[in-house]
């Protein structure tokens, strides 16, 4: 469906920043392949991160570019399969079971915990 370009810009696209090593910051839109921009401070970035993301959507309309929806999470299960060696389901299993909870719930403190790791950055 062919929007216009407030209607774009209305959509929930998600807007992620990173430290860029300096003392500042890039901000970008990952479903908007290469709409990215920097600022010297997170609120900075953000602001710029707008118009950047005007920018490229108007750019891409005028051009006649198919823009993509943003992602939902209901586009998600929740669910995917992991092959993992036998001795490492072993591990799992038995610290599962030290701490009382299903080896799901263990490997999913795990995961959030890895990934808190690098989103603190």
């Amino acid at each position: 469906m062919m929007r216009g370009l407030e209607e774009y810009m209305k959509l929930p696209y998600r807007m992620e920043i990173v430290s860029d090593g300096e003392g500042g910051y890039v901000a970008s839109y990952p479903e908007l392949k290469g709409c990215l921009t920097s600022g010297e401070s997170i609120e900075a970035a953000v602001a710029n991160a707008e118009d950047a993301k005007r920018e490229w959507i108007a750019a891409a309309l005028e051009d006649g570019y198919t823009i993509p929806e943003p992602e939902r999470d209901a586009d998600y299960s929740g669910q995917f399969k992991l092959r993992i060696p036998k001795s490492l389901h072993r591990r799992l299993a038995e610290e599962s079971r030290r701490e009382g909870i299903s080896m799901n719930q263990y490997c999913l403190y795990l995961l959030s915990r890895n990934d808190a790791l690098y989103t603190r950055n």
